[in-house]
C-alpha cells in the first residue's frame, strides 16, 4: 500500500494498524520517501528460519492531477484492499482526494435544491460516494463517482447486491484545482459517449455553472450561468438553481 505523507500524519493510528499486516510506502509529491513494515514472526524448525510472507506493496502512486495506467482487474484489486476512493477512466486509476469545505458547502446547497424539486417525482437525486459504471463498449469498464447525479431508472437497474448498473440522466461535478482537467475533458467525453443526457459543471472558483446537453454522443447545446443568474436544466423543465444561493 502507498500513502502520501499528509494522509499518514492525519491518520497515523489507522496506518500503524495497517502496517502490522502489510508494508506501507510513504510518498511525498509522488516519490517514495519512507517505508513502514511489519515485524516478521520467525519460526525455527530444524535450524531453518522462515519469515511470515507479507503482501507486496501496491504499485500505484498518484500525482496531484493525474492517474496511473492499470487494468480493470488491478483497479478492482486495489479498491478491495483499501478504504481510499478511486475512479477508473479509460484505463487509468485516479485517487479521489478529500474534498475541501467550499466544495462540500456547494454540494450541500445544490443537493438541497435538487432533493426538494424531485420530491414526489420518478427521478432520484443521489450524492457521492456512489459508483457509476459506464461503458463505451461491452468490454470497456469505467467507474466514476460523480459529486451528484439524477437517476430515473433506479429500481429497474439495481443488481442482486443493491448496486446501480444503469446510466444517470443528469450528472453534476463540482470543480477543484485537482479535478479541473479530468472533469472538463475526460469526464465530459465519457458522459457524452456513454448515455448521460445532461452534465452540470459547477465551478466554485469563478462562481459559474456550465450546463451541457448531449445527444447522439455529441454536445447538442450548452449554457454558462454567472453568479447573478439561475442555472436551468434542459431536460427537467422547471428545475433551476440560483447561483448566489449555492456559492455562499
Amino acid at each position: 500500500m502507498k500513502v502520501n505523507s499528509t494522509e499518514l500524519q492525519n491518520n497515523f493510528g489507522k496506518y500503524l494498524m495497517l502496517a502490522a499486516q502489510e508494508e506501507i510506502i510513504v510518498t511525498r509529491n509522488g516519490r517514495a520517501i519512507a517505508r513502514l513494515s511489519p515485524i516478521h514472526e520467525e519460526n525455527s524448525r530444524n535450524g531453518v528460519t522462515s519469515d511470515r510472507v507479507a503482501e507486496t506493496a501496491e504499485r500505484y502512486t498518484f500525482g496531484s492531477y493525474g492517474g496511473r495506467q492499470a487494468s480493470y482487474e488491478e483497479y478492482l484489486h486495489l479498491t478491495q484492499t483499501t478504504e481510499d476512493r478511486y475512479e477508473y477512466i479509460d484505463g487509468e486509476i485516479y485517487l479521489l482526494a478529500s474534498p475541501k469545505t467550499a466544495h462540500q458547502r456547494t454540494l450541500a446547497e445544490l443537493f438541497g435544491v435538487f432533493y426538494n424539486w424531485f420530491q414526489g417525482k420518478k427521478c432520484t437525486p443521489l450524492m457521492a460516494p456512489y459508483d457509476i459504471t459506464l461503458r463505451r463498449s461491452p468490454e470497456d469498464n469505467n467507474i466514476v463517482q460523480p459529486d451528484m447525479m439524477v437517476i430515473c431508472d433506479l429500481e429497474e437497474n439495481l443488481d442482486e447486491n443493491d448496486y446501480y448498473k444503469g446510466v444517470p440522466a443528469l450528472v453534476v461535478e463540482i470543480l477543484s484545482e485537482q479535478t479541473r482537467s479530468k472533469d472538463l475533458v475526460k469526464k465530459l467525453d465519457l458522459y457524452m459517449c456513454c448515455g448521460v443526457t445532461e452534465y452540470w459543471i459547477v465551478n466554485p472558483l469563478n462562481k459559474e455553472v456550465v450546463v451541457y446537453l448531449f445527444a447522439d454522443k455529441d454536445i447538442s447545446n450548452n449554457a454558462t450561468y454567472h453568479l447573478s443568474e439561475r442555472a436551468q436544466s434542459y431536460i427537467f423543465q422547471g428545475l433551476s438553481v440560483e447561483l448566489a444561493k449555492i456559492f455562499k
